[in-house]
């Protein structure tokens, strides 16, 4: 849908002719005064956040080029969740969101969480993510996605090489250290050595790679310098910036294994996303990546130094797969073995340098993987940044714009740090539920490293915690009705799946309802006290309730061209929003005071060199009579789009019930679809004295 959806909204564009005086070139946004020498975004790392920023950045026009310090894209599959909000940036992505769709398993694959004494032995529980209205399409125009990283990247790097991009090795590179870069390159095999603020206008960075066997490095002039390379990220590093928070929550390996036997059996008899297994032989959760392809990683917890790395050979990891799936399997490949370590930690600032050196991402933000924040904020960290860039890049706005990122991505990054702890602490109700309380085996590790138990030969201290870990799982084996403490953990287990207290996939009330409550945005201060970012989450399954508040995304409506009622083809209101330029939508009801707000928005637009453009949302039942009024109305100005509600159900409410507003007032919507102001019941004073107002307050100037 994403590809028609696009295509239909530039022939829009072309109708109408909505290039007005307000609007500008994509290619200038380079300052005039810049060196050409100096690139104007570096970003470090080339995961998903990057990629996605790179996409970003150059369809507003924005000159960029990626360092990647690893010489290939790893295929460990890692993060798999992809929510509503990530997932509607994504259809903006040349039909992105497409790709995913067709390529990722069935739903009914992945919708459950189970839990279960073995793979083919005893299920002790299992919960269904998912709801019909997840998939309606009345609260967004697509659903999630369940589709590995790895496979993410793969489709992103093509995204970004069908925009121009080259990918160079490392070995390849013939340059001299003479400072430039071109752009559009992602340079593999280029590690970030330092960073340093070269003047007012610039940042160096001094990159370090391998040319025929010898060391080579090369200084790299930017404007800005994004780091989106990962939790451990070396751009934080080398900058100074601290990470607060919890660390070190748990240790685990990860094992990525291949087994179509194994994906034949679960897709016939108990398909699902994650499997928690407790049984007296071993415990860990298997995460199913495509059943199809018999794809999986296995989490183990990890108790290091007395387990090491090399204790999880291909051997032994095959044998531990076998004691949690309960029989014998035709076929395991064991992939690749890592090691990670689960922290709960926000940076202490996002930015530095004068605004020169931001951080996006895992760089900025590291969560446990409970409720998939981790890699979708990282890529809604690169939505909001990249309009900003672009816009002080292309002298919309001064560099203190840049400021407000920090402001409002940090806010939801703290909100979702909480969250998923506190979604990591109900996923550890089952196994306390069981018997296995993982504090117990935590605080004994910490007793063993920590006190006189260090002292003991190595072996005794793996024999203590071995010892501990086996009277642990025995605790599986009393689990029946005919055992008083059995059916008492029984009892306990279903009453935690009952009341939703388990592990939880979907946040809609979060992934769709996060809301700036400052930034570049006016504020409504009565909506304050209401807002949907608290300091306490509830950390189980809300609905989205939609909202015009100043801040919050923009409320998604299907709607029709009023140019084109015939064809029965809609849009969402979300593409409204152009992916391809800094433009601000005015949204109004058609009547003759909001037009006068609208015509007060366009000469302070055109004022202040602001790409501006009008939606006039026309009722439901109106028809293509009225095609010609807003030309009249908006005369001279002929950036706007009329469209007309649909609604699907014959209880479906108006677009201006949906904002819980009425259609006296109006709605302006930022480039990155969160809104940047309204007002409820039309402008008292004088009109383009208060758009003045509000451009300069969004914009800082």
């Amino acid at each position: 849908m994403g590809i028609v959806v696009n295509g239909l909204t530039k022939k829009l564009f072309k109708l109408r002719n909505i290039s007005s005086s307000t609007t500008r070139k994509a290619s200038s946004f380079i300052r005039k005064d810049d060196d050409s020498s100096i690139l104007p975004v570096l970003i470090v790392g080339a995961g998903p956040v990057g990629l996605a920023l790179s996409i970003l950045l150059t369809k507003l026009g924005v000159k960029c080029s990626i360092l990647e310090k690893h010489t290939t894209f790893s295929r460990h599959p890692q993060a798999h969740f992809i929510n509503n909000r990530t997932m509607e940036l994504f259809r903006k992505m040349d039909g992105l969101a497409d790709e995913i769709m067709s390529l990722q398993p069935p739903v009914d694959h992945w919708r459950k969480f189970i839990y279960c004494t073995s793979i083919t032995g005893q299920i002790l529980g299992s919960v269904d993510h998912m709801q019909p209205q997840d998939f309606d399409g009345t609260v967004s125009p697509i659903s999630v996605a369940h589709f590995s990283q790895y496979k993410l990247n793969e489709l992103l790097l093509q995204k970004v090489v069908n925009l121009g991009f080259d990918v160079v090795d490392h070995q390849a590179l013939r340059c001299q250290n003479d400072g430039l870069i071109k752009e559009k390159q992602i340079l593999m095999g280029h590690e970030c050595v330092s960073v340093n603020a070269a003047d007012d206008h610039s940042v160096t960075v001094t990159t370090s790679f391998l040319r025929e066997g010898r060391l080579v490095k090369k200084d790299i002039r930017c404007n800005f310098l994004v780091g989106t390379d990962g939790a451990g990220s070396t751009v934080r590093k080398l900058v100074g910036i601290d990470m607060v928070g919890e660390k070190d929550l748990q240790k685990l390996v990860s094992i990525h294994f291949m087994s179509e036997d194994l994906g034949k059996y679960l897709m016939t008899e108990r398909p699902g996303m994650l499997f928690f297994v407790f049984n007296a032989e071993a415990i860990g959760v298997l995460v199913a990546h495509d059943l199809g392809q018999g794809e999986f990683v296995l989490q183990v917890p990890f108790y290091p130094p007395q387990q090491k790395l090399e204790d999880f050979s291909s051997e032994m990891c095959e044998k531990f797969i076998l004691k949690l799936v309960g029989r014998g399997l035709a076929d395991i490949k064991v992939m690749d073995v890592k090691p990670w370590v689960m922290h709960a930690e926000v940076a202490e600032k996002f930015l530095t340098h004068n605004n020169k050196v931001l951080l996006a991402g895992d760089a900025a933000h590291r969560f446990p993987p409970a409720g998939g924040f981790g890699m979708n904020t990282g890529i809604q960290d690169a939505h909001n940044l990249a309009w900003k860039i672009a816009a002080v890049l292309n002298d919309i706005a001064p560099v203190s714009l840049l400021s407000s990122y920090e402001m409002e991505r940090k806010q939801i990054a703290s909100f979702n740090t909480k969250l998923s702890v506190q979604n990591f602490k109900s996923a550890m109700r089952i196994p306390a539920a069981l018997g296995l309380d993982p504090r117990i085996a935590n605080a004994v590790h910490r007793a063993i490293n920590d006190t006189v138990g260090n002292l003991l030969p190595e072996t005794v201290q793996r024999s203590i915690l071995d010892g501990i870990f086996s009277i642990g799982r025995a605790q599986i084996s009393i689990l029946n009705e005919k055992n008083p403490l059995g059916s008492s953990r029984l009892a306990k287990l279903r009453q935690i799946f009952d009341e939703g207290n388990s592990l939880q996939l979907q946040f809609p009330a979060e992934d769709l309802g996060f809301r700036y409550l400052k930034g570049a945005l006016v504020s409504d201060a009565d909506d304050l006290a209401d807002a949907n970012n608290s300091d306490a989450p509830l950390g189980r399954r809300r609905d989205y309730i939609p909202s015009a508040d100043p801040g919050s995304r923009l409320p998604h409506m299907s709607v029709r061209l009023l140019s084109n009622l015939s064809n029965k083809e809609t849009i969402s209101t979300l593409d409204l929003v152009s992916l391809e330029k800094v433009e601000f939508l005015l949204i109004i009801a058609p009547m003759e005071k909001s037009f006068s707000l609208a015509r007060a928005a366009f000469e302070v637009a055109e004022e202040l060199k602001i790409h501006m453009k009008t939606c006039v949302i026309w009722p439901s039942g109106t028809t293509n009579d009225k095609i010609g009024r807003t030309d009249a109305a908006l005369e001279p100005w002929k950036s706007f789009i009329e469209v007309v509600e649909v609604r699907n159900h014959p209880s479906s409410v108006s677009w201006w019930d949906v904002c819980q507003m009425t259609d006296q007032g109006a709605i302006l919507v930022r480039p990155d679809e969160h809104i940047a102001w309204r007002i409820k019941i039309g402008v008292t004073g004088d009109p383009v004295l208060e758009m003045k107002r509000v451009f300069c307050k969004t914009l800082g100037l």
